[in-house]
C-alpha cells in the first residue's frame, strides 16, 4: 500500500523542479537547491550530474531533507545510490520526465564513453515518512 505522503508527492509528479533544504555538512546551516526530480512507480528520485556538488556532499552526511514542490512541503531521507543498476534506473527515469534535454544528456553521456570527460552522475532515492 502506497503511503500518504507518497500519494501527495504523486499529485506533483509534473512538476518540473523542487527545492531541496539540506544541511551544510561544515557549518550545520540549512541551504537551499532547486533540483530536478522523478517519481518512477513508487519509487522518489533526485539526480545530479556532478556528484562534487556541495549539495550533494551535504545530502550524503545527513541525509534528512525537507522538500518543497509547488508550495507544498515534504520530508524524506535521502539514500544515495552506490549499486550502479539502481543508479542507471533513476538516471533512466529522469531522463524519460525530462525528454526536452536529451541532446545535451546524451551528448554527456558519449563524451563520457570515449572518455573525453568523467562521469561525475550520482543519484538519491528519497524515502518519505509512511
Amino acid at each position: 500500500m502506497e503511503s500518504t505522503e507518497l500519494a501527495r508527492v504523486r499529485r506533483f509528479a509534473g512538476k518540473q523542479t523542487l527545492v531541496l533544504t539540506h544541511v551544510g555538512r561544515k557549518t550545520g546551516n540549512r541551504h537551499q537547491v532547486t533540483i530536478w526530480f522523478v517519481l518512477d512507480k513508487d519509487r522518489f528520485y533526485i539526480g545530479t550530474a556532478n556528484v562534487n556538488r556541495q549539495w550533494v556532499r551535504n545530502v550524503r552526511k545527513t541525509p534528512h531533507v525537507k522538500l518543497s514542490i509547488a508550495g507544498e512541503k515534504f520530508e524524506g531521507i535521502a539514500r544515495f545510490l552506490t549499486d550502479r543498476s539502481e543508479h542507471e534506473g533513476a538516471m533512466t527515469a529522469i531522463r524519460r520526465k525530462y525528454w526536452m534535454f536529451r541532446p545535451i544528456i546524451e551528448l554527456g553521456r558519449f563524451l563520457s564513453r570515449v572518455g573525453l570527460v568523467r562521469d561525475n552522475s550520482g543519484s538519491f532515492e528519497v524515502m518519505l515518512p509512511k
